[in-house]
Parts: structure tokens; C-alpha cells; sequence
């Protein structure tokens, strides 16, 4: 009877996680360039087989002898399908059509986003508002003079006369799964190469690509299920605090 409390305890400690990753989706729905983040996991069974094999240290048995529905935390996975493109018709705000991301140089190093919401800062430089400041195809910060600018789809930068300022550089990586979230959305990686192959929108922004529908359904059906295994979990100690009470009458 102990099994099934371990069950249900492992249950909705892994609902809960997965409305947490749900209402983080939710909250940055309208936040440009934002990917959607997924949890799935998977009985404690499954996890141990796939770390370990089906063969454990014993002649006579294997993991298929075990049987437990304990949930354990299997993969949180990034979305990276490209957001709808929203026009802002503001001088600073580019989205890219095609693979890759914005490169920026922040405390911490270069991360990569897809967020292309840019501002100046006090020094010219363009830059991810307070978090860095964005790089060229060398992998420089670009500074301009102005926020009156023009730009082309490969991303030249040019004053209003025509005057050359920089190239935005877009890089790209082999593997997206492989990125690292960091706490301020942005991602960390190695082996990040320029993709000259991309098209860029200027006075454009990319979307998130959270499917409101689908996270509303995924919140609801969640939310069901951490319910039911409360009242389970409640359950279960009124007939454990039952047999203990009958037990200590007959003796």
C-alpha cells in the first residue's frame, strides 16, 4: 500500500513541473522571438532501462522482473519552430526568416536568440535591452550613429543617405537540441557558424511560437490530474489511518 502513496507522491510532484513549464509558455506568449519549452516523462522503470540496459547485476533476474509507476523527470526539450512574423514598423526590431539566431555578447559571453526587439544604448551600441549588446558577421558589437536607418534582407545596415554602417550576423548550429536555455531565455552553445543563406526583415519581429490552444489544454488537463491524484493520495492515508486503528483494536 506504501507503493501506491510513492506513485502518486512521484505523480503529482511531475504534474506540478509540467504546469510550471505550461504557465512559463503562457506568461511569455507575447514575448518576441520566445520558444516554447515541453516536459515529458516517463516511469522510473523506463529511465533506469534506458540509463543502464535491461540487464541488471544479478544471474536470475532483469529489469522486466520490477514492475513501479513512480514518475521521474525525462526531457525538457525547446520548440524551435520559427514564430509568425508581426510587423512593428520600428527602426530597430529585424526577424529572421530561415535558420538561426542573433548572436549577443553578454556578461557571461555570446548567446544566441531569436529575438530581434533592439534598442541603442547610451553609447550607440545596438543591443538585447539589458542584456547585451548585438554582434556583426565578425562577431563584433555594432555601433551606430543613428536609429534612422534602412536595411536590406541580408541584413546591411545603412544611415538614410546610403551609407554603410555593418551586417547583422545571423550563426547557426549543426544540432538546435543541443543549445542551452539560459534564466533570461537566451541560448548558450558551441560551434556556432554564420549562415549568409537567410533572409531578414526589417521592422519586423518574430513571434513567439507558444500555441495558446494548445497550452490552455495541456494546462487544464494537468491541473485535472494533479487533482486526482491529491484526492487519491487522500485516500490512501484514510485507509492506511483505518487498518491501523482495526489492528490496534484487536490486539
Amino acid at each position: 500500500m506504501l507503493k501506491g502513496f510513492y506513485n502518486l507522491t512521484s505523480g503529482m510532484l511531475s504534474q506540478g513541473r509540467r504546469l510550471d513549464v505550461v504557465a512559463n509558455n503562457m506568461t511569455n506568449i507575447s514575448t518576441a522571438g520566445y520558444k516554447a519549452e515541453h516536459y515529458t516523462d516517463r516511469t522510473f522503470d523506463e529511465v533506469m532501462v534506458s540509463r543502464i540496459g535491461n540487464v541488471i547485476k544479478s544471474p536470475y533476474q532483469t529489469m522486466e522482473t520490477y514492475q513501479s509507476h513512480i514518475l521521474a523527470p525525462d526531457h525538457l526539450y525547446t520548440d524551435f519552430t520559427q514564430g509568425a512574423p508581426e510587423e512593428t514598423n520600428l527602426p530597430l526590431d529585424f526577424c529572421i526568416q530561415g535558420e538561426g539566431f542573433f548572436a549577443i555578447q553578454t556578461e557571461d559571453g555570446v548567446a544566441y536568440t531569436r529575438a530581434g526587439s533592439f534598442t541603442l544604448d547610451n553609447d550607440g551600441y545596438l543591443c538585447l535591452s539589458e542584456l547585451g549588446r548585438v554582434l556583426d558577421r565578425e562577431g563584433n558589437p555594432i555601433q551606430l550613429p543613428t536609429d534612422r536607418l534602412n536595411a536590406d534582407a541580408e541584413g546591411n545596415l545603412s544611415t538614410e543617405g546610403g551609407e554603410y554602417l555593418a551586417t547583422l550576423g545571423v550563426y547557426m548550429f549543426e544540432d538546435n537540441g543541443e543549445l542551452e536555455r539560459t534564466p533570461y531565455g537566451l541560448f548558450t552553445g558551441d560551434g556556432a557558424q554564420v549562415n549568409e543563406d537567410v533572409t531578414i526583415l526589417h521592422k519586423w519581429v518574430e513571434r513567439s511560437n507558444v500555441n495558446l490552444v494548445q497550452e490552455m489544454v495541456s494546462m487544464m488537463t494537468t491541473q485535472r490530474a494533479l487533482q486526482s491524484a491529491a484526492q487519491m493520495s487522500k485516500i490512501y492515508d484514510q485507509i492506511i489511518t483505518r487498518a491501523v486503528n482495526d489492528i490496534g483494536r484487536m490486539q
